[in-house]
């Protein structure tokens, strides 16, 4: 259970608990009101408004759902099912008046006006998850005025206004329910454009470096062709000319790529903490970079392949990078405790790492903690 929960987003945790806390409010106050009018009524009376009830639960629970779904974007408006929920609802608003329209002696109010009050609150909660706030509003509106006319004022006023905070609660849970699920795609959104920038910087590079001298190679081999079919002994050293500029290009190829594979520690350090932050991390740094040469480039290596796991296997709010020596350990939140094994990338790093007389630890700590320790002689 605790797995299954430490392996859901910040966002499905907070709409999870908007649900469910629709839902206990649907379940939690029927019982209450129900064992209240025991006394005032028989059996059979309690029984038909149990079943009523039971029956106005399920029609709340489904439209709750359908409503939550609807403002997240998933499902289409259930018109149909709503019209029905609300015409159910006046029916036995009509016919508990109809039954009871007196209070019950030495009280002020009658059983028909708790069974008001019970489907009043669960049909605004339902409709809080369904209409916008100015018709939300009209109905907690028109709920009170239905206590006023049936009621004394002085409580259809008070129900009117708890009917309005209600509405104005749940609707707002709501709102925030579509504004984190929102900011939660604009975080994987941000951690995808920064991978693609970075592959669009060395497309670039391989562009700028390779394009033109591949371009003066099909121009020169065309040349050489076309001296060779006449017999000219200059494509000879047009053919030369081309083997010189393919070396070269080879050469400047392995410039770039080792570019890439060399990592400079202090610019991956300020490269993960604008990668990250754009991500919607909060990344932190403890130490300076004080290692120079092979270490330096293994440790700027593991920055970025940490760097890359938080990003691609992670629902991370927080990051920490330590620096001790030639001693660096990455710690992250949001992590998977069931679904990690060392990948292709790991793998890279240790055998990098071992080369340089090295290790590398990679586990999960609980309760949702993963740390990456790099350490160099």
């Amino acid at each position: 259970m605790l797995g299954w929960w430490r392996s859901r987003s910040n966002a499905a945790r907070f709409d999870l608990y908007v649900r469910v806390t629709f839902y206990v409010s649907f379940l939690v106050l029927p019982p209450l009101l129900i064992t209240a009018m025991a006394e005032e009524v028989g059996t059979t009376a309690i029984v038909l408004i149990s079943a009523a009830t039971l029956i106005h639960t399920v029609l709340s629970v489904r439209l709750g759902h359908l409503g939550i779904e609807h403002h997240l974007g998933n499902t289409a408006f259930p018109r149909r099912l709503l019209v029905i929920f609300l015409a159910y609802t006046c029916a036995v608003l009509a016919v508990a008046e109809l039954a009871y329209p007196h209070p019950t002696p030495g009280k002020p109010d009658g059983p028909a006006d708790g069974i008001a009050v019970m489907f009043l609150v669960l049909t605004i909660t339902t409709l809080s998850a369904l209409l916008r706030p100015r018709p939300l509003a009209l109905a907690a509106v028109a709920g009170g005025l239905f206590v006023i006319l049936t009621a004394e004022p002085t409580r259809g006023l008070f129900t009117t206004v708890m009917l309005l905070i209600l509405a104005f609660g749940f609707r707002t849970t709501l709102w925030m329910v579509g504004l984190v699920w929102e900011l939660d795609r604009s975080r994987e959104v941000r951690a995808n454009l920064a991978v693609a920038e970075e592959r669009l910087r060395f497309a670039r590079d391989l562009h700028d470096v390779v394009g033109r001298n591949l371009s003066v190679v099909a121009l020169k081999a065309d040349l050489a062709a076309q001296l060779a079919r006449r017999g000219r002994s200059e494509a000879i050293d047009e053919m030369l000319e081309v083997r010189r500029i393919a070396h070269d290009s080879l050469d400047e190829l392995r410039a770039v790529v080792s570019g890439y594979r060399t990592a400079d520690l202090s610019v991956e350090l300020a490269g993960a903490r604008s990668l990250l932050a754009s991500a919607g991390i909060d990344c932190r740094v403890i130490g300076e970079a004080s290692s120079t040469g092979e270490p330096a480039g293994a440790l700027g290596w593991a920055v970025r392949e940490g760097v890359t796991n938080v990003l691609r296997h992670s629902e991370a709010s927080t990051c920490t990078i330590t620096l001790r020596g030639n001693i660096l350990t990455m710690s992250n939140d949001g992590a998977s405790l069931t679904d990690f094994r060392f990948g292709s990338g790991l793998t890279g790093l240790r055998e990098r790492v071992s080369a340089l007389g090295g290790s590398v630890s990679a586990f999960a700590e609980p309760p949702n903690r993963f740390v990456l320790t790099v350490e160099l002689p």
